[in-house]
């Protein structure tokens, strides 16, 4: 990381008295050097530097207050002030091993020192820990076997970036970055990141830390974006510079969501731009402390009251002000502080034993091996969080904390208020407030650019069912792509200028068109193809298309050796068949006595008959024998009405099947055209569409023989006209126009060359995603499919293929319902004219019965008297 000053401008002799304050330290032999980034008699002193050093002190103090010692010694600090220089910071640490000691190194702050330093401490065996550096190079373990850091790298900003990203589902941004080590490797890691996660950098845009200027013009860069987010890699003095440049553009809030990795001082900006910074939001580091993480907070409160003690001047009025880097230095020397102790009570003294050479470089610490041992197996809990390390990598295992401030407009001042926190994910800071996006929103922004209040001219072609023109004067259009711009305007918030193409415009020109900048986008029946592409961009499909052949409807006998059956159904087949045989018992049962011409006959020749006079009758041929008796009369005309019902609905329906024949076309499909079955100069296809292309590659090699058409009225007329044979037509249009418009065309064979319609749209324009991702919300909703039905699923044509003929049961219910009546009519009246035989035979009945009672009382008379004489006789024997 690089420096992130926050300059307080202190005069030089101030900075001097309070460094007075601090106990001297030479008293010791054995030293930590620290290293920190302001440079020497300078009167621009840093946040970082000034409390990295107070903490560092203040460990070291605090390690004497334990009563820890290194072979019987208290260990003590050598201080450096680099002033960010590579240079600088060799010398200084080349000098203190000359004159001292030194058992470790704490710092530098910036990764480009950290490197060159790491490498020094690597040769002669030093372990180095920095409180600052974040450059993801510095992980490699091989390249740096004695750094270490506290602070967390750039690959793990970067991670938790990504990872704020996907939670509020944005895919894309633009990364403004700063042109120096810590700039150009954020960026690299920011881009790997992003690469692993699905996301995207839209645009990368530098700013010149030596003339604090972005290169390029800044407008220019994010208006012609189709993203809204724009990401800020850079420091706390490079962000106010930024942040002040893009205020001078206009392309803060509420247009554009910013995202900083720095804060900044607000005290520079006028209340008049308040409302522009509203909804700035910054991703910082921040330690275990701020998110109520555990941490050792005695050692904290101890280092506290240690630099209190020594340094009051530089003590924030609020611990939450304190830079986390002071805590990562705190725990940077703590770390050396345990692993000499545990060393060296490991070892017999003295444990830090170097090499004889005076030269800084020559210099060898000899248990060099032992000390990163040590310090690769230590876990404590330090004042930032957890401290341990692994020997493959010189990160910290864990302890990176990050939070989220939102920049709000509170009593009429500007404040960040915390409102996210991140430990190994993200969620609401504990004591949040809601999060003001730009705009003083409640609601997350997409990150897109918004057609929102923004007028498109949107160019739409005469195309059936897809644009109806009712009015050309009026402007009175109708159609599926109508009522999808509707559905469109309604979901984006545009401003619609429909602008109707003229009558001899192409496909291809319109296709121009918005290339040209003539329309924004066009909505139509446009195929999209790769060569179209290279020209325009589309959307996502408005709708799955194909091509087919429309021709003439041409009529021709198709027998059927059985057509005869078909005017009436199976059902009433079997219905009449059970009629004419019941009607055939019936008459039988009531014409057998009295008809001559059922007399002396057999059982099963008089049912014969009786089948021969109900067909007969229900075919209307008549027989040659009358009925005798009033039922039969009866019965004869019900059979009379089936017969002329029946026969005038099977004679009308038979002729009807055998002069309307199905329909036949002289192509069968696309492989007919390709046989050379129908002359080319008899092929018609509209000039500019896809169908063209697909003709020259498929059909004719190139060769455009076809016979040209510069409007779809004119492929009709021509079509019906018998100028041509066949027409290429859409997939939707030939459908709506074959079955509610022309009825006697038709289409014929599979569909071809599948493919999709999309919205016409320029060359990388901003505005692209957001038309994909509102058509697929309304291809999610059902909305589209709602549209397609209303549009694409209406026919007043009749179908001729698929309509039957065929007379239900149900259809003649009614005649068979009066038949019953009639059937039931003649029963009763059977058995009026049958009353006397009834009469008579219940008179007999009565005889019968009258006759067979006297029988069995003159029987029981008898028998009693016979047996009044066997008495009398047996009587008298005795």
């Amino acid at each position: 990381m690089t420096l992130c000053p926050s300059y307080l401008f202190l005069h030089f002799l101030f900075v001097q008295n309070v460094r007075a304050g601090w106990p001297l330290q030479n008293s010791s032999a054995i030293q930590l050097l620290g290293l920190f980034p302001d440079a020497n008699n300078s009167t621009e002193t840093s946040e970082l530097s000034i409390h990295s050093r107070a903490m560092f002190q203040s460990a070291i103090l605090l390690a004497q207050k334990y009563n820890i010692t290194i072979n019987d010694q208290y260990i003590s600090w050598q201080s450096e002030q680099t002033g960010g220089k590579v240079m600088n910071a060799l010398r200084y640490t080349c000098q203190a091993l000359s004159s001292s000691t030194i058992a470790g190194i704490v710092g530098p702050a910036s990764s480009n020192e950290a490197e060159q330093i790491a490498n020094f401490g690597s040769t002669i065996g030093l372990p180095v820990i920095s409180y600052s550096a974040t450059d993801s190079q510095l992980s490699n373990r091989n390249a740096y076997p004695t750094f270490y850091r506290t602070v967390p790298s750039d690959d793990t900003t970067a991670m938790v970036i990504a990872e704020l990203f996907l939670q509020y589902n944005w895919t894309n941004c633009i990364v403004v970055y700063q042109n120096d080590p810590f700039g150009i490797d954020g960026v690299d890691r920011l881009s790997a990141v992003f690469v692993s996660h699905g996301l995207q950098i839209g645009r990368l845009i530098e700013f010149d830390i030596s003339t604090n200027e972005i290169q390029g013009n800044l407008k220019d860069y994010l208006m012609n974006s189709p993203t809204r987010i724009v990401l800020v890699w850079a420091d706390e003095s490079s962000t106010s510079y930024i942040i002040q440049i893009a205020l001078n553009h206009n392309v803060l809030g509420p247009k554009f969501l910013w995202i900083l990795t720095s804060t900044f001082p607000l005290t520079s900006f006028h209340q008049n731009s308040y409302e522009n910074l509203i909804g700035i939001i910054t991703i910082e580091l921040v330690t275990g402390n701020i998110l109520d993480e555990l941490i050792n907070s005695t050692l904290l409160n101890s280092a506290y009251d240690i630099w209190k003690q020594n340094e009051p001047e530089t003590f924030p009025l609020s611990m939450q002000k304190i830079n986390p880097h002071a805590l990562f230095a705190f725990d940077a020397t703590w770390i050396l502080i345990e692993s000499l102790r545990k060393l060296c009570s490991m070892i017999e003294p003295p444990c830090l034993i170097f090499n004889n050479s005076s030269l800084c470089f020559d210099r060898l610490f000899l248990h060099s091996d032992q000390l990163l041992n040590t310090i690769n197996s230590i876990e404590f809990l330090g004042v930032s969080g957890l401290i341990r390390f692994h020997a493959n990598t010189t990160d910290r295992v864990n302890g990176s904390y990050y939070y989220v401030q939102n920049l709000q407009l509170i009593s009429n001042n500007l404040n960040f208020i915390p409102v996210l926190q991140y430990s190994d994910n993200w969620q609401r800071y504990s004591e949040a407030n809601v999060i003001r996006w730009p705009g003083n929103s409640l609601q997350p922004p997409t990150g897109q650019a918004s057609l929102e209040g923004i007028t498109l001219r949107i160019g739409v072609i005469e195309a059936p069912v897809f644009t109806i023109v009712n009015d050309r004067t009026t402007m009175n259009l109708t159609g599926y792509v109508i009522d999808l711009i509707e559905l469109l305007r309604t979901e984006m918030n545009f401003i619609a200028d429909i602008q109707l193409a003229s009558v001899n415009q192409t496909y291809s020109g319109l296709i121009q068109a918005v290339a040209n900048g003539v329309y924004d986008i066009v909505v139509g029946d446009v195929t999209v193809s790769s060569g179209r592409r290279k020209i325009v961009d589309f959307s996502n499909s408005i709708f799955d298309n194909s091509l087919r052949l429309m021709v003439r409807k041409v009529y021709t006998n198709a027998p059927d050796p059985l057509a005869f059956l078909k005017p009436f159904s199976f059902n009433l087949w079997i219905t009449f068949l059970f009629v004419w045989i019941f009607a055939s018992l019936l008459f039988c049962f009531v014409e057998r006595e009295t008809n001559d011409m059922l007399q002396n006959r057999s059982f099963l020749s008089q049912v014969a008959m009786s089948l021969w006079y109900t067909i007969g009758h229900c075919i209307g041929h008549g027989v040659d024998f009358h009925v005798s008796t009033p039922s039969g009369r009866l019965l004869t005309v019900g059979l009379y009405m089936l017969s002329l019902v029946l026969i005038a609905s099977y004679t009308a329906n038979l002729a009807s099947d055998l002069t309307i024949m199905k329909s036949q076309s002289v192509l069968s499909g696309i492989d007919d055209l390709k046989n050379g079955k129908i002359p080319a100069n008899r092929i018609g296809i509209r000039v500019g569409t896809a169908a063209v292309d697909y003709y020259l590659k498929e059909i004719s090699n190139g060769n455009a023989n076809y016979y040209p058409l510069y409007s779809l009225q004119q492929g009709y007329d021509d079509l019906l006209a018998n100028t041509i044979d066949v027409l290429f037509t859409d997939i939707g249009v030939g459908e709506y126009i074959t079955d509610n418009i022309y009825c006697n065309l038709t289409l014929v064979g599979n569909e071809f060359d599948t493919g999709t319609f999309g919205i016409v749209l320029a060359k990388d324009w901003i505005y692209t995603e957001q038309f994909d991702v509102t058509i697929l919300s309304l291809g999610e909703t059902g909305l589209l499919d709602n549209l397609k039905m209303k549009w694409f699923q209406t026919s007043i044509c009749p179908d001729t293929t698929d309509t039957p003929t065929t007379i239900e049961v149900q259809s003649v219910s009614g005649l068979f319902a009066a038949f019953a009546v009639v059937v039931v009519l003649s029963l009763i009246l059977f058995a009026w004219r049958k009353r006397h035989v009834l009469k008579n035979c219940s008179n007999l009945s009565n005889q019968f019965v009258f006759r067979k009672r006297t029988y069995d009382l003159n029987q029981s008379n008898s028998s009693s008297n016979h047996q009044q004489n066997q008495n009398t006789l047996a009587l008298s024997a005795m």
